[in-house]
């Protein structure tokens, strides 16, 4: 296999996603290059002024069954993977008529789009592309003759080997690498979507996914790092607009998608910020506006916000961004941001500011996999949520309406922080968080102890904590956490429930004059 240029005499271009392809072909065809087309790509064509040539003209058969059966010939597939090396594939071509194919431009069904959109079981299988996979497979095995473009991004690779003679074994390697991984990424998403409807996992499994960036280095320097899009397109971090800042590092990407989901589960009928550090949520609150909640998530742990990342559920205005500015912070993330808001963030150069155009579906479903030695685990992302009339009051005491609010709001916060976890609220908002202890009774201490803190560092009278709720991610396995966050002065509990030491926790709480209610619903996150 020698590195000599193959010039493009012929190409086949059939693409979903058209962008580009018209100035593609264009380009070609000034060069002299043969275009032929399918479909709608033809149309497209056409309508540009262009001359082209049928598929149909090459395979003598025409397009059947609403487009199923077109390029699936000898007369294409015998264009692509003829090695015009052997004489006797010459001879094969000359006796049957075909001829080869140079180039070949091929994008596939929006599968990925039909998916994230909900498409019913028929829109989801009309979207399974077989002729495309097919041409692109075979292009890639014989890319010593043929170049194979997936990806409209790749359109520069040919347009600067149309003046250079040709595309180089090298180009046309490239691009079958990166044409085999649409393959194989395309079939493992169709792959997950049948296990799905078959209530099953996956029998095989594999990443599917386009790199959007490579990162500096991972979680540290000494680690290689980078980052994928699903093809989903789902509003967040690696669909966001950043406004200004240096560039996103691993651990920026990991908290910043931590921030924003947990503020897309608040409730969206009030302002909500989180602050989030290492993962786990330092304040969170909801309030009348973005500035009101960005004061009161601050307010539960000043210290631990330092560097931290901001996720709000509100275009950020003027005001709320001079607040931030008022401490060191990495990035900040919200659906839109006002003049104001930008002429603040940019004295500060080096604050990353990134603007998507919504918020996350918390009820989108996805997967997610935990390497571990010999293979890794799949799960899905949990989704579960739960609603006030799904509660059990357990104790004596009912909780009052406020209460039943807060238990809700520290609930739903409880779900974001690794296990074991244990958050404090009040009034909407954080007052204290502990968070992934090996100890329940230990993370309902650390909460307690950081409410102290917050109250010292802004100068309060007590701990906010004091007529605070508190919920748990899983059950408290003894009265000691219990017992633990009454001393710290919580009213009411939420938890899960489900310990063969339940009635002891309950009368322990009815001892304390607590309310608590159960939800038959665990969040670990490990």
């Amino acid at each position: 296999m020698t590195d000599a240029r193959i010039p493009i005499r012929r190409a086949l271009l059939s693409v979903s996603d058209k962008t580009g392809v018209a100035d593609l072909a264009r380009r070609l065809s000034a060069a002299g290059v043969e275009l032929v087309s399918t479909g709608g790509t033809a149309r497209l064509l056409r309508d540009e002024g262009l001359a082209v040539r049928d598929v149909s003209d090459l395979t003598g058969f025409p397009e059947v069954m609403d487009g199923r059966v077109k390029t699936l010939h000898p007369g294409v597939h015998g264009g692509l993977l003829a090695d015009r090396s052997k004489p006797e594939h010459l001879s094969a071509m000359e006796a049957h008529g075909i001829a080869p194919i140079d180039l070949l431009v091929v994008n596939l069904y929006p599968f990925e789009r039909a998916l994230a959109s909900g498409a019913d079981d028929a829109t989801m299988v009309e979207n399974i592309d077989i002729g495309g996979p097919a041409m692109i497979r075979a292009a890639a095995k014989n890319h010593a003759l043929v170049a194979v473009v997936t990806d409209p991004e790749d359109y520069e690779v040919i347009l600067g080997a149309i003046g250079n003679g040709g595309t180089s074994l090298e180009e046309r390697r490239r691009l079958a690498g990166i044409a085999y991984g649409r393959t194989a990424q395309y079939d493992q998403m169709i792959a997950t979507w049948f296990a799905k409807q078959a209530g099953e996992a996956p029998r095989r499994i594999g990443m599917a996914g386009r790199l959007a960036q490579t990162l500096r280095y991972g979680e540290n320097p000494h680690q290689d790092a980078a980052a994928y899009t699903d093809g989903t397109n789902r509003p967040g971090v690696l669909t966001a607009e950043q406004v200004q800042g240096k560039a996103l590092s691993y651990n920026n990407l990991n908290d910043t998608d931590a921030a924003y989901e947990l503020v897309a589960e608040l409730p969206r009928d009030r302002a909500a910020v989180a602050i989030i550090k290492h993962a786990n949520p330092c304040g969170a609150a909801v309030g009348a506006t973005i500035a009101e909640a960005y004061e009161a998530a601050l307010r539960c742990d000043p210290v631990s916000a330092f560097g931290g990342i901001v996720a709000l559920n509100r275009p950020l205005d003027g005001p709320t961004a001079e607040m931030i500015t008022g401490i060191f912070t990495e990035v900040v993330i919200a659906p839109g941001a006002d003049e104001a808001a930008r002429a603040a963030f940019a004295k500060k150069k080096n604050l990353r500011l990134l603007v998507t155009d919504a918020l996350p579906d918390p009820d989108q479903h996805g997967m997610l996999l935990k390497p571990i030695a010999g293979g890794f685990l799949f799960q899905d992302k949990d989704t579960r949520r739960v609603s006030a009339d799904e509660l059990k009051v357990v104790t004596k005491r009912q909780p009052t309406d406020e209460e039943m609010a807060d238990l809700l709001f520290a609930f739903t916060i409880a779900k974001h922080v690794k296990s074991n976890a244990i958050v404090y609220a009040k009034n909407g908002s954080t007052v204290g968080v502990g968070a992934g202890q090996m100890s329940r009774l230990d993370s309902t201490r650390i909460a307690a102890i950081k409410s102290e803190d917050a109250a010292l560092a802004s100068k309060l009278k007590e701990p906010l904590v004091k007529g605070s709720v508190v919920a748990s991610d899983a059950f408290f396995p003894f009265a000691d956490g219990l017992l633990a966050a009454a001393a710290a002065g919580a009213t009411a509990v939420i938890q899960p429930g489900g310990s063969i030491r339940d009635d002891e926790v309950i009368e322990a709480a009815d001892k304390e004059g607590l309310a608590m209610v159960f939800t038959g619903v665990r969040h670990f996150r490990h």
